[in-house]
């Protein structure tokens, strides 16, 4: 039974990229009527289900932590093209785009991914245990990153309104790919260790022991199938976006909720595999898949935008409002205190995702 299931999901996780990438092409730049609708989002489902496959795939050939970072950053990548696509098709209306779409990953991933990998985690295994070392200095980076790019905007006054200077927005960009750089590394070279999955005794898994790797042509078809599938979901949720745009309209939601639609699209892919790898006591995994795609989404967001101001005629907004600053302070707050003890029980995940659902419905009823 087993072996006639892995050529069935090797088939349609092939095939699906394929179909979505093929219908992007076909539904690009057009108005969509409701049946087409319909079968985009059909399509988009299952790219995300095939990009979680050709993931964990490619997680278990190159191994932790670079398995992570590897979804991580493809992700982030793609939402980065979708955020400066929309950016320069939109004018004025999508200033704050940037803004909202970072500040929305930050708190799907930090508390939304984080709460339910926590609960999911401690509930199964009794408590949910991860290496404090990694964990916190990538937490330590994303509070950082989103200080500098998202709270000082708010309060500097080179340039009214909450924006960044031409000099401050440089200076914001580099110190991002500076941090971004050397997280990295220390993820990937200097201290590997501190991000690999450990057992309830404090020991480092370095390899998983329950399945042979796949062949490096394998992963390499699946890193490729990977990129494809990702190119499939952000183009068909940006094909789709207008009739979102347009359902939030006629309900009287904010602007925002868009973005927050268009995040949780493009991180479902993420969500999906760290909740797998919770289900598994393989808890510091999802928090590298977390709050690494917190970090890679800010640290290679404010750069690109940045890039992309040059020729864009509208203004940029960086800066966050009160409500959502104190939001993101509580938030660092909450998650230092989750990280230092190295396991966390039900209560941590169930405050995270309080904090989660406190930001959903301040985007829907600010």
């Amino acid at each position: 039974m087993i072996a006639r299931r892995r050529p069935l999901t090797a088939q349609w996780t092939t095939l699906v990229p394929v179909l979505a990438a093929v219908l992007l092409a076909l539904t690009w730049g057009r108005d969509l009527p409701a049946a087409v609708v319909a079968l985009v989002t059909l399509v988009l489902a299952g790219a995300v289900l095939s990009a979680v496959h050709h993931a964990e795939v490619v997680a278990h050939r190159v191994g932790e932590p670079f398995g992570s970072l590897v979804l991580a950053v493809a992700v982030t990548i793609i939402e980065v093209a979708l955020i400066v696509t929309l950016m320069v098709d939109g004018g004025d209306k999508t200033s704050t785009l940037a803004r909202d779409t970072v500040f929305a990953a930050v708190m799907i991933t930090c508390n939304g991914i984080v709460g339910l990998c926590l609960l999911v985690a401690s509930l199964r295994h009794g408590t949910a245990v991860f290496n404090p070392e990694g964990t916190g200095a990538a937490l330590a980076t994303v509070a950082t990153l989103a200080t500098l790019s998202l709270v000082l905007p708010t309060f500097t006054t080179s340039k009214p309104g909450p924006e960044f200077s031409t000099v401050q927005l440089t200076f914001a960009a580099v110190s991002s790919l500076i941090l971004y750089g050397l997280f990295v590394a220390t993820q990937t070279v200097r201290h590997r260790d501190y991000f690999l999955p450990i057992t309830r005794q404090g020991d480092v898994i370095t390899a998983e022991e329950h399945a042979a790797a796949p062949t490096a042509r394998t992963a390499l078809i699946s890193l490729g199938l990977l990129g494809l599938a990702l190119i499939g979901v952000v183009g068909l949720a940006k094909g789709v976006s207008p009739t979102i745009e347009s359902g939030v309209e006629a309900a009287g939601l904010h602007q925002a909720v868009v973005g927050v639609i268009i995040a949780l699209l493009v991180l479902l892919p993420e969500t999906i595999a760290a909740l797998r790898s919770a289900r598994r006591d393989r808890v510091q995994t999802s928090l590298n898949l977390a709050l690494g795609s917190a970090m890679a989404s800010i640290g290679l967001t404010i750069p690109a935008v940045a890039l992309a101001s040059v020729w864009l005629s509208g203004p940029l907004v960086l800066g966050l409002g009160a409500t959502h600053m104190v939001l993101l302070a509580l938030t660092v707050v909450v998650a230092s205190l989750t990280v230092v003890p190295g396991r966390a029980t039900p209560l941590q995940g169930g405050v995270h995702l309080v904090l989660f659902a406190a930001y959903l419905e301040l985007a829907i009823n600010p």
